[in-house]
């Protein structure tokens, strides 16, 4: 995630300042370490899953009792009525036996739900689907619920965090960017970071519009009797909040990068003269990232301009949105940093966000340094000597429910990876974020697990070091 103009800093601001930051097969809807129980005890005859996955920041959030593995959506939208129907169908394998469970849905109405083909009952609870297949689902079976609905997107509005996000319709069509929390606003879902999987979109609009989705197309799109029908499928496993279908009219360029990673860029009409700048700037700094951090982690690469006034963008998993702004290139840097700190390695519960905001941030400082701006050091000095009480005040190793995206995640978050590489040598510091990547490529994972890497990587102590500029409410002072 970052967004347009300063960076914000306080989620009073968010509605108003436009700021400069943005934001596997599955591995384990499980609860987080410290958090609440994400499944019940399974008995003969099974049990409730959870109505959350067990993030206690985000208690409602996600579900328990299943671990889904692939998301397939087939759908409908009519940009002129805002009516979006069909099926999501969700593949899941239960991680104790149940005998009913939740998906995450706003909004909409459900016309039928089935289990493995069966008839299920369902009922709504606020934004709870709630499932009673017509038997108990085995511990460890593998299931497919299939939803039918229909209805208007109702976005997110008037967050703390984001203003508005989920599926936002458009003049055209619609901008769909759903973090942190904002999928559920269109397919129902198992919506939480923990939860990744693969993904088929399936959508059908009125011929004229592009669909454009994660991952590739599958075949070119079918138009019939005034309908188009795009294909896409993201093979990579991916969380709920990074899948789009964005929609509308389109300028399209691909290509691969110098090194042969597929490109897909696209713009509305209103950005046209930013196509050639967005696909060149996006596929020149995916091969840079590729020697900095790892392997480029998906299959193609790209992004997304569109004339919606969002006043941020998105690290949707390979194609990034920029909402409503022609991005510069400290902007795709970080989105595209996403790709390896966020999107390939997933948080495990919201408040480790820093692990995507600040490594995408310091990815920003890397390439100024790289394009001959200023060096991270520079920037790190001019960000530390600035009298910036309200981020000395948020640690940003524990970033806060009501405002996820303050400065501190990002900037104090970036900061406390200098520091880092100034203890421990740059050597040490980018084969540290070279073996993160590849530990957990499409996986997820926490803020201890990279204090245990840096540790070992590093050979030199580093709690101090974390305690100081990731948990601690104060200016902290810089120590070798």
């Amino acid at each position: 995630m970052r967004f347009k103009g300063p960076t914000r800093v306080t989620a009073a601001l968010s509605a108003v300042v436009f700021a400069l930051n943005a934001c596997s097969a599955s591995n384990g809807a499980t609860a987080p370490p410290d958090g609440a129980p994400a499944t019940g005890r399974p008995g003969a005859a099974g049990l409730p899953g959870a109505a959350g996955i067990g993030d206690p920041d985000f208690p409602a959030d996600g579900n328990g009792g299943y671990d889904v593995g692939h998301y397939s959506l087939k759908l409908s939208y009519d940009p002129p009525t805002k009516n979006l129907s069909g099926t999501t169908s969700v593949q899941a394998t239960a991680s104790q036996a149940l005998s009913r469970f939740d998906l995450d849905l706003h909004g909409f109405t459900v016309k039928k739900v089935t289990v493995d083909g069966a008839a299920a009952t369902f009922a709504r609870e606020g934004d709870e689907l709630v499932v009673t297949p017509a038997t108990v689902i085995g511990k460890d079976a593998r299931f497919t619920v299939a939803v039918d609905y229909a209805g208007k997107p109702d976005p997110v509005r008037n967050s703390s965090n984001l203003g508005t996000y989920g599926f936002i319709p458009t003049k055209d069509g619609a901008f769909v960017t759903s973090e942190p929390n904002g999928a559920k606003t269109w397919f129902p879902c198992n919506d939480h970071p923990a939860d990744k999987a693969t993904f088929d979109f399936d959508v059908s609009v009125p011929a004229g519009t592009t669909v454009i989705a994660n991952g590739e197309m599958t075949k070119p799109p079918a138009t019939s009797g005034g309908t188009s029908t795009f294909t896409w499928r993201e093979r990579d496993p991916m969380v709920t909040y990074l899948a789009t279908i964005t929609l509308g009219k389109f300028e399209v360029r691909t290509g691969k990068t110098a090194s042969g990673i597929p490109v897909y860029a696209a713009t509305d009409p209103a950005y046209s003269h930013q196509l050639a700048s967005l696909y060149t700037t996006s596929a020149k700094v995916t091969d840079y990232w590729s020697t900095v951090f790892g392997p480029y982690p998906f299959t193609s690469t790209g992004g997304v301009i569109d004339d919606f006034s969002a006043g941020y963008a998105l690290e949707n998993q390979t194609k990034p949105m920029y909402g409503g702004f022609a991005p510069d290139q400290s902007i795709i840097a970080h989105e595209l940093a996403h790709q390896w700190f966020g999107d390939s390695v997933s948080i495990t519960r919201w408040k480790d966000l820093w692990l995507n905001e600040g490594f995408a941030t310091y990815a920003e400082w890397l390439w100024s340094e790289h394009t001959g701006g200023s060096t991270a050091d520079q920037t790190f000095e001019g960000h530390n000597a600035a009298d910036r009480s309200e981020m000395w005040e948020y640690p940003p190793g524990v970033a806060r429910r009501d405002d996820l995206f303050h400065d501190s995640v990002y900037t104090r978050g970036a900061m406390t990876l200098h520091v880092l590489r100034r203890r421990i040598g740059d050597d040490k510091f980018f084969e540290l974020l070279r073996t993160w990547t590849k530990d957990h490529r499409h996986a997820n994972a926490t803020t201890a697990q990279f204090m245990t890497l840096a540790q070992s990587i590093g050979g030199k102590p580093v709690k101090d070091l974390f305690d100081a500029w990731l948990f601690s409410p104060t200016h902290p002072t810089i120590t070798r």
